[in-house]
């Protein structure tokens, strides 16, 4: 059964093919990285402008990849929320309007949840149940994950998500857009113990987070310590520590959380996904801490960390499989759209 998956959620136009029987065929990502960057974020009307112009290339490269041709697809899934209301709205028209041409299924895929299953598109991936932590965006989620659509938020953020507060930190630091993997590398030529940064919401129970304190603080932290810097070369080195200080703050507060999760859930499997995930050293701090507490822990590839079409194609396949595919002439986008809400 294949599945065409198509991804327009926000500003990275994903497109992949994916058969049940022998797993991903093809997949192209085009990122509009290089667009936004000179904004410092996503301009939404930029970004459903290039989705219109992309897709449908895309569409056509995957399917030559996959020596496939439309009328070859089982079914088409595509990204129906949360996101970009004007974004959503391009891959829900092409990918409903494909799937009416072709006469087959129409398949709308949570975001979030492509990106809970994409683990699944490695080979050694988790079973249900599981532990999920979700930093994606502006999301960073614990979901206990019972079966497909049986989903339980357990904790939520309260303000900026990690993501967010990477790319802030970024830009004030003077980084690139998207800032995650700039904080990451400059990270590497830090101290990350000049700077005591606080563990937000650790000093509480539950399972939510909140990194708009420590937001804060690392901004009110460089703005003084800038102060005392006499050469470009003391400059680079705060802002090196700084990156490391803050980046160990937000790795201490993740897995930590994920930590009173899986005791308090009692699941000896942890799912890591979204773009955040990507970060190497919560990958390794996660891995030492599940050795040490007796959970196995699940990431995707690299290149499905980030939004993808592989991941809607994979959680398309699965609803089709469990022939959960109501049918209607609606084409739909949800810009706010719960977890909780999907059967």
């Amino acid at each position: 059964m294949k599945i065409l998956g198509i991804e327009s959620s926000c500003d990275e136009t994903g497109i992949a093919i994916y058969d049940t029987e022998a797993g991903l065929l093809a997949d192209h990502l085009y990122s509009q990285v290089e667009l936004h960057a000179e904004y410092g974020g996503v301009v939404p009307e930029l970004a459903s402008r290039d989705h219109v112009r992309k897709i449908v290339p895309l569409i056509q490269q995957t399917c030559a990849d996959a020596e496939l041709t439309l009328p070859d697809i089982d079914a088409v899934a595509y990204t129906a929320g949360p996101g970009l209301v004007g974004a959503l709205l391009v891959g829900s028209c092409v990918g409903k309007s494909i799937a009416w041409a072709l006469d087959k299924p129409a398949v709308e895929v949570h975001h979030m949840e492509g990106h809970l299953l994409a683990p699944l598109l490695e080979a050694d991936k988790p079973s249900f149940p599981f532990l999920c932590l979700l930093v994606s965006g502006g999301h960073t989620l614990l979901v206990d994950v019972q079966a497909l659509g049986q989903y339980q938020i357990l904790g939520d953020t309260l303000d900026d998500a990690a993501g967010e507060a990477f790319d802030k930190t970024a830009k004030m630091l003077g980084l690139p857009y998207p800032g995650g993997r700039y904080i990451a590398e400059l990270a590497e030529q830090g101290d990350d113990q000049r700077f005591k940064f606080p563990r937000p919401m650790m000093n509480r129970p539950g399972l939510d987070f909140s990194f708009s304190g420590l937001k804060t603080h690392t901004r009110v932290t460089w703005e003084q310590a800038r102060e005392h810097c006499t050469t470009e070369a003391e400059v680079q080195q705060l802002k090196a520590d700084i990156a490391a200080s803050f980046q160990l703050a937000v790795i201490d507060t993740l897995s930590k959380k994920c930590l009173r999760g899986i005791k308090q859930t009692g699941h000896r499997q942890l799912v890591i996904s979204g773009g955040v995930s990507a970060n190497l050293s919560l990958r390794e701090t996660l891995g030492q801490m599940g050795a040490k507490h007796r959970f196995k822990s699940f990431f995707p590839s690299l290149k499905y960390c980030t939004d993808n079409g592989a991941m809607i194609a994979v959680a398309g396949a699965m609803r089709f499989m469990h022939k959960d595919v109501p049918q209607d002439t609606l084409i739909k986008a949800h810009p706010r759209w719960s977890l909780e809400a999907l059967s």
